[in-house]
Protein backbone atom coordinates (compact mmCIF):
# COMPACT_ATOMS: atom_id res chain seq x y z
CA UNK A 1 0.00 0.00 0.00
CA UNK A 2 1.37 3.23 -0.92
CA UNK A 3 1.25 5.96 1.61
CA UNK A 4 -1.57 8.96 0.47
CA UNK A 5 -0.57 12.53 1.35
CA UNK A 6 -2.67 12.45 4.14
CA UNK A 7 -0.28 9.60 5.75
CA UNK A 8 2.80 11.53 4.90
CA UNK A 9 1.35 14.95 6.73
CA UNK A 10 0.60 12.94 9.48
CA UNK A 11 3.99 11.68 9.77
CA UNK A 12 5.52 15.01 9.69
CA UNK A 13 3.11 16.46 12.20
CA UNK A 14 3.91 13.89 14.78
CA UNK A 15 7.60 14.03 14.04
CA UNK A 16 7.56 18.21 14.88
CA UNK A 17 5.77 17.07 17.60
CA UNK A 18 8.13 14.91 19.16
CA UNK A 19 11.19 16.81 18.36
CA UNK A 20 10.18 20.15 19.51
CA UNK A 21 12.18 21.21 22.73
CA UNK A 22 9.46 21.64 25.67
CA UNK A 23 11.02 25.27 26.14
CA UNK A 24 14.97 26.26 26.37
CA UNK A 25 14.02 28.34 28.99
CA UNK A 26 12.42 26.29 31.92
CA UNK A 27 12.05 28.84 34.35
CA UNK A 28 12.19 32.49 35.80
CA UNK A 29 16.45 32.23 36.18
CA UNK A 30 15.90 35.98 36.37
CA UNK A 31 13.94 35.44 40.35
CA UNK A 32 17.04 32.79 41.02
CA UNK A 33 19.30 34.11 43.63
CA UNK A 34 22.02 32.05 41.96
CA UNK A 35 21.76 33.62 39.03
CA UNK A 36 21.09 37.13 39.90
CA UNK A 37 24.61 36.73 41.79
CA UNK A 38 26.37 34.58 39.16
CA UNK A 39 25.31 36.85 36.40
CA UNK A 40 25.17 40.28 38.45
CA UNK A 41 21.65 41.84 37.70
CA UNK A 42 20.77 44.56 39.74
CA UNK A 43 16.97 44.95 40.53
CA UNK A 44 15.98 47.04 37.60
CA UNK A 45 17.68 44.37 35.53
CA UNK A 46 15.80 41.98 37.39
CA UNK A 47 12.58 43.94 37.18
CA UNK A 48 12.68 44.36 33.26
CA UNK A 49 13.65 41.40 32.50
CA UNK A 50 10.06 40.37 34.25
CA UNK A 51 8.19 42.55 32.39
CA UNK A 52 8.96 41.45 29.33
CA UNK A 53 8.21 38.21 30.34
CA UNK A 54 5.24 39.06 32.08
CA UNK A 55 3.92 41.02 29.02
CA UNK A 56 4.61 38.30 27.06
CA UNK A 57 3.03 35.57 28.99
CA UNK A 58 -0.79 35.69 28.04
CA UNK A 59 -0.40 35.80 24.67
CA UNK A 60 1.78 32.67 24.40
CA UNK A 61 -0.98 31.31 27.01
CA UNK A 62 -3.57 32.20 24.65
CA UNK A 63 -2.15 30.83 21.78
CA UNK A 64 -1.10 27.17 23.62
CA UNK A 65 -4.74 26.88 24.22
CA UNK A 66 -5.70 27.71 20.61
CA UNK A 67 -3.18 25.17 19.77
CA UNK A 68 -4.67 22.82 21.72
CA UNK A 69 -8.03 23.35 20.51
CA UNK A 70 -6.42 22.99 16.69
CA UNK A 71 -4.43 20.09 17.03
CA UNK A 72 -7.81 18.20 18.39
CA UNK A 73 -9.91 19.63 15.71
CA UNK A 74 -6.71 18.31 13.32
CA UNK A 75 -6.78 14.98 15.17
CA UNK A 76 -10.74 14.97 15.36
CA UNK A 77 -10.85 15.40 11.16
CA UNK A 78 -8.19 12.67 10.72
CA UNK A 79 -10.09 10.31 12.69
CA UNK A 80 -13.25 10.81 11.11
CA UNK A 81 -10.91 10.35 7.55
CA UNK A 82 -12.21 13.98 6.86
CA UNK A 83 -11.58 15.06 2.91
CA UNK A 84 -8.15 15.74 2.18
CA UNK A 85 -7.85 19.27 1.10
CA UNK A 86 -9.78 20.00 4.58
CA UNK A 87 -7.45 18.41 6.05
CA UNK A 88 -4.11 20.09 4.94
CA UNK A 89 -6.27 23.27 5.18
CA UNK A 90 -6.44 22.79 8.96
CA UNK A 91 -2.37 21.45 8.81
CA UNK A 92 -1.60 25.13 7.46
CA UNK A 93 -3.63 27.06 10.67
CA UNK A 94 -2.27 24.53 13.44
CA UNK A 95 1.28 24.83 11.86
CA UNK A 96 0.81 28.58 11.21
CA UNK A 97 -0.10 29.43 14.78
CA UNK A 98 2.73 27.15 15.99
CA UNK A 99 5.44 29.03 13.80
CA UNK A 100 3.60 32.27 14.98
CA UNK A 101 4.10 31.73 18.73
CA UNK A 102 7.45 30.51 18.56
CA UNK A 103 8.38 33.68 17.28
CA UNK A 104 6.83 35.22 19.68
CA UNK A 105 8.49 33.12 22.51
CA UNK A 106 11.98 33.23 20.52
CA UNK A 107 11.90 37.73 20.57
CA UNK A 108 10.75 37.11 23.95
CA UNK A 109 14.40 35.28 25.01
CA UNK A 110 15.97 38.17 22.79
CA UNK A 111 14.13 40.88 24.71
CA UNK A 112 15.12 39.86 28.25
CA UNK A 113 17.97 39.07 26.75
CA UNK A 114 19.03 42.87 25.55
CA UNK A 115 18.38 43.88 29.25
CA UNK A 116 21.99 42.37 29.69
CA UNK A 117 24.77 43.87 29.12
CA UNK A 118 27.52 41.82 27.24
CA UNK A 119 30.11 40.92 29.64
CA UNK A 120 26.62 39.40 31.67
CA UNK A 121 25.65 37.57 28.73
CA UNK A 122 28.64 35.52 28.79
CA UNK A 123 28.64 34.58 32.49
CA UNK A 124 24.47 33.66 31.70
CA UNK A 125 25.36 31.06 29.05
CA UNK A 126 27.74 29.86 31.50
CA UNK A 127 25.64 29.52 34.52
CA UNK A 128 22.81 28.27 32.26
CA UNK A 129 24.88 25.43 30.99
CA UNK A 130 25.37 24.89 35.00
CA UNK A 131 22.07 24.71 35.09
CA UNK A 132 21.32 22.27 32.44
CA UNK A 133 24.26 19.77 33.52
CA UNK A 134 23.22 20.31 37.45
CA UNK A 135 19.71 19.41 36.53
CA UNK A 136 20.70 16.23 34.07
CA UNK A 137 19.11 18.73 30.48
CA UNK A 138 21.02 17.85 27.44
CA UNK A 139 22.10 21.57 26.42
CA UNK A 140 19.47 23.25 23.27
CA UNK A 141 20.61 23.10 20.38
CA UNK A 142 17.74 24.73 18.36
CA UNK A 143 17.82 29.02 17.83
CA UNK A 144 15.76 30.28 20.79
CA UNK A 145 18.01 28.34 23.15
CA UNK A 146 19.56 30.68 26.09
CA UNK A 147 23.16 29.64 24.65
CA UNK A 148 22.38 31.03 21.15
CA UNK A 149 20.81 34.42 21.99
Amino acid sequence: MRPSVFGRCLAALLLVALTTPVGAQSFAWWKSEQFQKDVGLTTEQCARVDAVFQATLPKLKQNREELDKLEADLSKMIGDNADERLVIHEIDRVEALRAATSKMRTLMLLHERQVLTREQLVKFKAAYEQWEKDHHRPPHTDTAAPEKQ
